[in-house]
């Protein structure tokens, strides 16, 4: 039997995915034209229980050992919520999800402008204002599913830097492009960037 190939780009029913393995698991992970000749992986772990599971584990094996010293997750809506929730329960820490619309029950909330990859348009992080408390003068990791610009990142930084918090570390699933320009995330991978 020939050995399987990984971190390739294949053809099912006429659309092209990129087939993976991570943590064990086979996944083919839709490619999404997101300029003109330029695609990328989309990797979408809601309603996948056993990536999130395994991924969770595995990044919190990662994390710096002051991680334990971590007061608080914090993640954007939407993709990585499940897995800030499960990294959570990993490592006993609570978690803080930024949202992309200001609601009107957010009294006091704190805001900070981005420009997102896979929407290309401008967009603002918000913080709710009862989620200041929790991250005033507190350690922090960040946490994402997918690193590709660093747009979120910024956001989420700057927010942080806005409530008081301290980064301690930063993490993802995976970034995107070149590995060395993310070299202070830390990750299970890096997502190739497809230019046709």
């Amino acid at each position: 039997m020939p050995k399987r190939k990984y971190n390739i780009v294949i053809k099912k029913k006429g659309k092209k995915y990129y087939h993976i393995k991570l943590c064990g698991l086979v996944r083919d992970l839709p490619l999404f034209e997101v300029a003109p000749g330029i695609r990328i992986a989309i990797f979408n772990i809601l309603g996948d229980t056993e990536i999130v599971k395994k991924t969770a584990s595995a990044l919190a094996r990662k994390l710096p050992k002051n991680a334990d010293c971590a007061d608080c997750l914090v993640t954007p809506e939407v993709k990585s919520v499940p897995l800030a929730y499960e990294l959570s329960r990993k490592i006993k820490i609570p978690y803080v999800v930024t949202r992309k619309i200001k609601k009107p029950y957010m009294l006091g909330s704190l805001g900070y402008k981005v420009v997102s990859i896979t929407t290309g348009k401008p967009q603002t992080i918000w913080l709710d204002g009862k989620d200041k408390k929790k991250l005033k003068n507190k350690k922090v990791i960040l946490v994402d599913d997918v690193v590709s610009t660093g747009s979120t990142l910024k956001g989420l930084r700057g927010l942080m830097k806005k409530a008081g918090a301290k980064i301690i570390a930063e993490a993802a699933v995976f970034t995107e492009g070149d590995p060395a320009k993310w070299k202070e995330i830390i990750t299970l991978g890096s997502l190739p960037v497809f230019v046709d």
